[in-house]
């Protein structure tokens, strides 16, 4: 049972404590020449406003909060504002206890929590000049602290009798070795460690239970003058307190001569170990910095701070190792000046699984993951998909994938004006066809894309513009993945969560994660939209994402103007994983870089071992009533033939002629050209990001053409 929570176990005759704080204050009115009649109406009036002392909580000491992994054992971070570890009075040596007392508070155990004895022998002390002596008891030190802190360094009559009052009701509730060792848990010993557990680690390396007598008497005297008395800072303070601390134990009958001598003439041995100033911050810092910013948006800064809770988070040490393992693989083969930040989430929970959030956290803790937003290339076609199939499209329904469009007042153009005639949606998505997506958002209208993406769980504000589908608005990846789990699941979004369980410092659960999720669309329309995606690694942008088991995966690239950004967003039944790579100051990178490769070296190592699953298959109930597009379709000129280059694994391609080679849709690569038009006429062309021949050239209108709503995407 928690200590703040027993009570006193064996209950004294009852007391009058309120005359007992008003005799202790009538002694010090007297010395100040005042009457007892203003000082007896001086105290009533001070003990209106106390706070709520009989509750628990008041006396709650500063604790630290602890955050764990997934595992409820891997530590992430300890946050808190004072270095302070509580233990039980088992946990202390006996030196401490009965120094303590000695030192503090010799009728400790005699008096009801104010000594009256010990306030007239302290006037006396300081009016005859024979010395200072203070009158506190331990009880009201410990009130000082805790209940009336924010009066702690108020040097008033009324401070005292306020304190005198509850002291002695503080008495009725607990025992006298639980304020002892609450006490014990709470003093300051400098150096910015609280309790003599803190204290023990910080001076001497070891243990509170372990410390020797001479050790055990020089943390004793430091909390009379943490600063002064402090053994780092003022070595000879420190040794002469001890040794007032020894006379004090000596006198009390606590320790014998012999302990005496031989104590007083042991040299004061220091072995220090400080802790590293950190931010509390000990694995995974993008992560646990995520969590405990979503801490303080639910919590106060002293609960988060001080109030020792136990945090279990979402995190999965194994997954996050391997991406970030996957993530450093990566960089090594890219620019300094670029970045990935990566999320993963579990799709049937929502709980985030592993976080990258930039190359280092100590140089820059901006969090690329959760903190920017970035336009999302032609990994925002998928809600254009789900959007179109909701509206009764069939993913076989034909597109104008010309190189070209003008639609309205609108043109756009497919990356480096590759031509891939008239193919179906499912087709179109595979080599992320510019033109034909902008065809098909404009023909269901933007706002149904713009609901989609909302829907999905993009959390972001959307202009509900043509150009919306090649990801001209900025969303983070943590938004990206969030959405994507929805499709992986089968149309239920869950939150992103980070944090699963917290228990507070005594133990009581005060939050569970809630996995119920909410229902937001079909998974009929799920499974039809997943099967469009399968193409993109199967055979189209993203081949780089394939896996070598026979786990279903399926996902789509992106690519946003002048090479700002490369996007893919990748699912299986068992994890959702959104990767961005970019500048944090949106300067272009090459364009061979891609981003699948990424998922495909993470995800293959994460899935290696794990059974086969399948993605959420719907009731069959979908019906596909629309097959044409209303304003036209068709094309002119050569369509792209059904095979290409294998992909090359992200190095820049070589320059050949587009007009022998193709041209490469979502990157540099190329394929062959083919005569067929139509959907049947080939199947994907291209080998994905980075693949193959082609030109290195940007095209003019900045990847992808122009748009009138904002700048079209490079895919």
């Amino acid at each position: 049972m928690s200590l703040r929570t027993r009570k006193k176990r064996a209950h004294r005759k009852k007391r009058q404590p309120l005359s007992k704080a008003m005799i202790a204050l009538g002694i010090v009115l007297v010395i100040l020449g005042s009457g007892a009649v203003a000082a007896v109406a001086a105290g009533t009036v001070w003990l209106q406003d106390l706070p709520d002392y009989k509750d628990s909580t008041a006396f709650n000491y500063a604790e630290k909060t602890r955050v764990y992994a997934n595992d409820g054992e891997t530590l992430l971070a300890e946050f808190y504002v004072e270095n302070r570890d509580p233990v039980d009075l088992s946990e202390m040596s006996k030196y401490v206890l009965e120094g303590t007392v000695a030192t503090e508070d010799e009728r400790f155990y005699e008096h009801d929590g104010v000594d009256l004895m010990g306030i007239a022998r302290a006037i006396v002390v300081n009016i005859t000049g024979t010395g200072r002596e203070g009158a506190s008891t331990i009880t009201q030190q410990f009130v000082r602290n805790t209940v009336l802190a924010d009066e702690a360094t108020e040097s008033t009559i009324k401070r005292k009798v306020r304190e005198a009052y509850i002291s002695l009701e503080l008495e009725k509730m607990y025992s006298k070795d639980e304020i002892l060792q609450m006490y014990l848990n709470t003093i300051n010993y400098g150096q910015g460690a609280y309790g003599i557990e803190a204290a023990s680690q910080l001076y001497f390396s070891k243990p509170a239970k372990d410390l020797t007598l001479p050790e055990a008497a020089a943390l004793i005297g430091i909390p009379q003058s943490p600063t002064y008395n402090n053994p780092i800072d003022n070595p000879d303070a420190c040794l002469s307190r001890r040794n007032l601390v020894l006379d004090r134990m000596l006198s009390n009958n606590y320790i014998t001569q012999e302990e005496f001598d031989a104590a007083r003439e042991t040299p004061l041995e220091l072995n220090v170990t400080r802790e590293e100033s950190t931010n509390g911050i000990m694995k995974y810092d993008y992560f646990t910095s995520y969590v405990r910013d979503t801490l303080l948006q639910d919590y106060s800064v002293n609960e988060v701070f001080k109030g020792g809770l136990v945090v279990k988070t979402t995190l999965d040490p194994n997954t996050q190792d391997l991406a970030e393992a996957a993530v450093d693989r990566k960089l090594d083969s890219l620019p300094d000046n670029l970045e990935v930040a990566l999320v993963a989430i579990d799709p049937d929970t929502g709980f985030i699984q592993a976080m990258v959030g930039g190359r280092d956290f100590h140089t820059d803790e901006f969090n690329l993951a959760t903190q920017a937003k970035r336009q999302a290339g032609s990994s925002f076609k998928t809600f254009t998909l789900l959007a179109a199939l909701d509206e009764g499209y069939s993913p076989e329904t034909n597109l104008n994938c010309t190189s070209k469009v003008k639609i309205g007042d609108w043109e756009v153009a497919n990356y480096g004006n590759a031509n891939y005639g008239t193919r179906s949606i499912e087709s179109a998505f595979a080599v992320s066809s510019n033109t034909g997506f902008a065809e098909l958002c404009t023909e269901i209208g933007p706002q149904k894309v713009v609901d989609m993406a909302h829907k999905c769980g993009i959390e972001s504000d959307l202009d509900a513009v043509p150009s919306i589908t090649l990801g001209v608005e900025e969303v983070s990846v943590l938004e990206m993945a969030q959405a994507y789990a929805t499709i992986a699941n089968g149309g239920t979004l869950h939150k992103a969560n980070c944090i699963e369980e917290i228990t507070d410092s005594s133990g009581h659960v005060i939050y569970r994660a809630d996995t119920q999720g909410q229902k937001v669309i079909s998974t009929d329309l799920t499974q039809a939209a997943v099967e469009v995606m399968e193409g993109v690694v199967q055979r189209g942008t993203g081949r780089n994402a394939a896996l070598y088991s026979d786990q279903p995966v399926a996902g789509k690239t992106g690519t946003s103007e002048d090479y700002r950004d490369k996007w893919f967003c990748g699912i299986t039944p068992q994890i959702s994983v959104a990767i961005w790579i970019g500048d944090r100051n949106e300067k272009s990178m090459p364009s061979w870089v891609a981003a699948d490769s990424i998922f495909g070296d993470f995800v293959n190592k994460l899935l290696r071992n794990a059974e086969k699953e399948d993605f959420p298959e719907g009731a069959g109930t979908i019906k596909f009533t629309k097959t044409d597009i209303g304003h036209g379709s068709g094309s002119s000129g050569k369509d792209v033939s059904a095979e290409g280059e294998e992909p090359e694994e992200e190095k820049p391609a070589e320059t050949t002629k587009p007009d022998d080679e193709g041209t490469a849709n979502e990157g540099t690569g190329s394929a062959g050209a083919g005569s067929g038009t139509g959907s049947e006429g080939g199947n994907a062309g291209g080998t994905g990001e980075g693949a193959g021949g082609g030109t290195t050239t940007p095209p003019a209108s900045g990847g992808g053409g122009t748009a009138g709503e904002g700048a079209a995407s490079g895919t």
